[in-house]
């Protein structure tokens, strides 16, 4: 079955080769690391204890599991190394954890690209940040007698619609993972019908709504460095789109500092070109007009955030499905996401009801920016309203946590219950 797997791999990337490649080429992704992708990690020596391997596929994933990890480096006989398959993801999973774990690329999912990696790697334990039930993968773990669980699970509508057309291909693929410990109730049922086996699926939560309230470095220096003004009004939009600075630019009013950290490197330029004059994080110089600022770095949007009076959440204003809405919250500033949130509709959902969002249209963004801007009261009100839900529903790490542990044979404090 593999092997027939692998013929099916190669069929479709020699087919689809000149949209990939060329993707590829225009976003500058082809100097990457091909042969980690093909599964050329580093030979870990076999772990003392369990060797959790947590695959997180981008930024995003990786940002997910900051709690997770934390909790997992303290128990005793516990070693963690991180996989990410994205270039981004690398270059965030190394920021966040490459001084106490190893991070390594996740391979193509090619029977002897897995292999290659899990002879490498030598995991205990594999946990799938989100989804990512890669046949082959899945089945060498299961092969080797290596629990694999989903965590943070998370199979949207618009996803689910996708599977189901291939639901005879994946379903031994999800009838053979260990658990899942999934988002909400709507995910877990549409886990167990691609076929997870029902007893083995748990709500626990979001990941996400842990990592709220923590920044990574030094908000101060970074607006110092940029030349932002603290004593002026700053909006902070994360994880924009390409559609979405003219946007932007236009609706944030004259006097107002304007800061865009777009989501993908390859869309920075374009942002630039946009915010003309903009002061760009990544040149260290200062730009000739001094209200427009271009986050374009990996890992540093969690200060911008910190920095922000009002924050805009991005990819949500035009045809993407949203992006993070907990991070800010979590830090206290009142947000504003456009209609398209399908990807975090829940957090959106939760934190509109308690009054710590205002989700609107391309339309509405200039008045409400402005409205928002001009009554601090507001501000402030949505502030406390946005962190008193994240706290209500904190707890998905360690609920997690437990149940990784379980599946080691680790109790309490992290003590093995027995041997493998």
């Amino acid at each position: 079955m593999r092997w027939l797997t692998d013929v099916l791999y190669l069929a479709v990337l020699l087919l689809t080769a000149p949209i990939w490649f060329t993707r590829m080429a225009l976003r500058g992704r082809l100097r990457t690391d091909w042969a980690g992708r093909l599964g050329r990690a580093p030979s870990l020596a076999p772990a003392d204890g369990t060797r959790v391997l947590l695959h997180a596929v981008s930024v995003g994933e990786v940002n997910a599991i900051r709690t997770l990890v934390s909790l997992l480096e303290v128990q005793d006989g516990v070693e963690v190394v991180v996989a990410t398959t994205t270039d981004t993801g690398f270059a965030r999973a190394t920021s966040l954890f490459g001084d106490r774990h190893q991070v390594v690329r996740y391979p193509l999912d090619l029977s002897w690209s897995v292999a290659r990696f899990l002879r490498s790697v030598k995991p205990d334990l594999v946990g799938l940040v989100e989804l990512e039930v890669w046949p082959n993968f899945v089945a060498s773990c299961v092969r080797r007698g290596i629990p694999v669980a989903v965590i943070n699970g998370r199979l949207s509508e618009r996803s689910f619609r996708r599977y189901r057309l291939v639901r005879a291909v994946l379903r031994p693929s999800f009838r053979r993972l260990t658990r899942a410990w999934v988002q909400t109730r709507d995910y877990a049922a549409r886990f167990e019908a691609m076929g997870v086996v029902p007893d083995r699926v748990d709500v626990v939560g979001s990941l996400k709504w842990d990592n709220t309230g923590v920044i990574t470095g030094d908000p101060e220096g970074l607006a110092q460095a940029m030349g932002i003004d603290r004593r002026r009004l700053l909006v902070v939009a994360g994880s924009t789109a390409p559609e979405e600075h003219q946007l932007l630019h236009d609706g944030v009013g004259t006097g107002v500092q304007l800061m865009c950290a777009p989501r993908r490197p390859e869309w920075f330029d374009d942002a630039a070109q946009v915010l003309q004059g903009c002061t760009r994080r990544s040149t260290g110089e200062r730009g000739s007009n001094p209200d427009r600022y271009l986050l374009d770095t990996i890992g540093e949007l969690s200060q911008a955030y910190a920095l922000a009076d009002v924050v805009v959440v991005g990819r949500s204003f035009g045809s993407r499905h949203g992006s993070d809405v907990s991070e800010p919250a979590g830090l206290g500033k009142p947000v504003i996401i456009g209609p398209a949130s399908s990807d975090f509709e829940e957090m959106v959902v939760a934190l509109q009801d308690a009054g710590g969002l205002i989700q609107c249209s391309r339309e509405e963004l200039p008045g409400v920016l402005s409205d928002l801007l001009n009554d601090e009261q507001r501000r402030a009100r949505m502030a406390s309203d946005g962190r008193g839900e994240i706290g209500r529903r904190q707890g998905a790490s360690e609920r997690t946590l437990a149940g990784l542990l379980d599946l080691v044979g680790l109790v309490g404090e992290g003590q093995r219950k027995s041997t493998r």
